[in-house]
């Protein structure tokens, strides 16, 4: 299908975590255990919502990437759209795995904030036993605005984002026409008041209706194709760890930079130095 869409209707990719979704607020149900299957209906409820409302905006082709954990936490039979669905947790491209340039737009569902910002119901920045803050070009981001480089390297915009109403705040400047939608406000990083799901669920669905309705006015994401990424370790030996990484260097005790050729070769290197430091990580 060609990028515009024309020949048979938008292709919209959907990268889905499970903090943002309304009703989350403890690690119990973002994990396996008793309380995990709750979680799990109710990311599976707001994906279908954003899938929903794409195909009332006429998407056509979906791809949902299972973002969240060990990233195979949705019923693929129960999906809307026919959407296909890209599970498991080994992925190159991790958050954004399956993304090219044939898409038309990017959402972003059951986002949440950075470890270093305000607080933000269960927030991290994807390791929370690794990272204890990030930036791009000095911009603090969270998992939004780092999943921003891949986007900006295919060159497809990032329509909409969902979650807490800290949910994508770096997208101020890296996708300042993203549709934002708050299903939930979060009071500390333990406790968040959310709207019914069934309220969330129709703000996500209007808020795809509105996101494909001004695709045209949309950018990709404004991130440089030589930025640099920053890590803040949690400690010492996992920043010495991750300097193992090619292109990857120690700026200070716990400061990294994570460099490349371009933008998906600098975001390919901070997943390596994820990867490298992963057993440590859960050791320290």
């Amino acid at each position: 299908m060609p990028p515009d869409g024309t020949a048979s209707g938008l292709s919209v990719y959907v990268s889905c975590d499970m903090e943002g979704v309304a009703g989350i607020a403890d690690w119990s149900q973002v994990t396996p255990g008793p309380q995990y299957q709750v979680g799990q209906e109710l990311m599976l409820a707001e994906v279908n919502s954003a899938i929903e409302g794409a195909i009332e905006a006429g998407a056509r082709r979906f791809l949902v990437n299972d973002s969240h954990g060990r990233m195979a936490n949705l019923d693929p039979a129960r999906l809307a759209g026919r959407a296909s669905y890209l599970a498991g947790w080994h992925k190159p491209h991790y958050m954004m795995e399956g993304l090219d340039e044939t898409f038309n737009a990017i959402f972003f569902i059951g986002y949440h904030g950075a470890v270093d910002g305000p607080p933000a119901i269960l927030s991290h920045t994807y390791s929370p036993r690794l990272v204890a803050g990030a930036t791009v070009d000095d911009l603090p981001v969270g998992e939004a605005g780092l999943n921003c480089l891949v986007a900006a390297h295919f060159g497809v915009p990032l329509a909409l984002i969902s979650g807490d109403q800290h949910a994508g705040a770096e997208l101020r400047t890296l996708a300042p026409g993203v549709e934002r939608v708050a299903v939930k406000s979060s009071i500390t990083r333990f406790a968040a008041l959310s709207v019914h799901p069934e309220e969330a669920r129709d703000r996500i669905r209007a808020g795809a209706v509105r996101a494909l309705g001004r695709l045209t006015e949309l950018a990709p994401p404004r991130v440089a194709s030589d930025c640099r990424i920053r890590v803040t370790a949690r400690n010492a030996d996992l920043a010495k760890l991750a300097c193992r990484v090619r292109d990857v260097t120690r700026t200070g005790e716990l400061e990294l930079e994570v460099a490349g050729g371009d933008r998906l070769e600098v975001f390919r290197n901070f997943v390596a130095v994820l990867e490298i430091t992963r057993q440590l990580a859960a050791e320290a």
